[in-house]
C-alpha cells in the first residue's frame, strides 16, 4: 500500500503562479504531499480555475459574506479542517491572519515572500531593495507567525540586483526563485526531513542530496 501523503490546502488571491507549479510537483506520486483543497478570499482569484483544471476542491471565503476578520477566519479555518488540511500554503494570499488562527495551525503554515527574508517585510519589495542598493536580492518560504513575514525559514532563493534593473525585471528573476523553493520547502516539510526546533528550522542532512542548495543561484 502506498504510503499517505500530506493533505495539503494552498490559499491563494490572485494568478496561482505559485499553485501552478506546487501542482505540478504534487503530480509526481512520489511527492509526499498532495494538493487537496484550494482556498480564496476572491472569487476573481484566477488560481481557482487552474485548480479546478485539476479536480482539486475549492471554495471562496470572502468580505462580501464573511464581514468581520474574526468571522472570515472561522470559516476559512472550519472549511480547511472539513477538507482534512494537514499542511497549509500561502501562495500569494494577501491577507494578514491573526493571531489566534496562525497559533492554532503552528508550524503547519508555511508562505513565500519576496525578499530574502528578515530584509523587506511587507510590500513593494523589489521597488525597496533597488533603493536600498542591494547586490543580492530573492525569496523565502517560511513557517508563519503572527508577526506579519516573520517565521522559522525554510528555503531561500537569491539572484544578482543588476545595475539596469526595474522592479519588474527583477520580479521576474525573483519569481522564477520562488518556483524552485516552493515545491522544495513544501517536499522537506511534509516528507518530515524539515523540523522546526525552537525559531530555526532543522533539515536532516543525511535525507539531502549533497548538491541540493537551499540558496539557489539563478539559472
Amino acid at each position: 500500500m502506498a504510503e499517505a501523503r500530506t493533505r495539503t490546502a494552498v490559499l491563494i488571491s490572485g494568478r496561482g503562479s505559485n499553485l501552478a507549479v506546487l501542482i505540478a510537483a504534487a503530480a509526481d506520486a512520489q511527492f509526499p504531499a498532495e494538493i487537496a483543497f484550494v482556498l480564496s478570499d476572491r472569487a476573481d482569484a484566477k488560481g481557482l480555475g487552474l485548480a479546478r483544471d485539476h479536480g482539486i476542491p475549492t471554495a471562496v471565503i470572502d468580505k462580501a459574506t464573511h464581514g468581520t476578520k474574526a468571522e472570515m477566519e472561522a470559516a476559512f479555518d472550519a472549511a480547511l479542517r472539513d477538507a482534512g488540511t494537514e499542511l497549509i500554503c500561502l501562495a500569494g494570499f494577501m491577507r494578514i491572519l491573526s493571531a489566534p488562527f496562525v497559533d492554532s495551525w503552528r508550524d503547519r503554515i508555511l508562505n513565500i515572500h519576496p525578499s530574502l527574508l528578515p530584509l523587506f517585510p511587507g510590500l513593494k519589495t523589489h521597488e525597496r531593495a533597488l533603493e536600498a542598493g542591494v547586490r543580492i536580492h530573492g525569496a523565502t518560504v517560511h513557517f508563519v507567525r503572527a508577526e506579519m513575514d516573520a517565521g522559522p525559514i525554510v528555503t531561500q532563493g537569491a539572484v544578482p540586483v543588476l545595475d539596469d534593473d526595474t522592479p519588474d525585471t527583477l520580479a521576474d528573476r525573483v519569481l522564477g526563485v520562488e518556483h524552485r523553493i516552493f515545491p522544495l520547502a513544501l517536499d522537506l516539510v511534509a516528507s518530515g526531513r524539515a523540523s522546526v526546533k525552537g525559531e530555526r528550522v532543522i533539515i536532516d542532512g543525511a535525507a539531502m542530496a549533497p548538491d541540493a542548495a537551499l540558496l539557489s543561484p539563478p539559472d
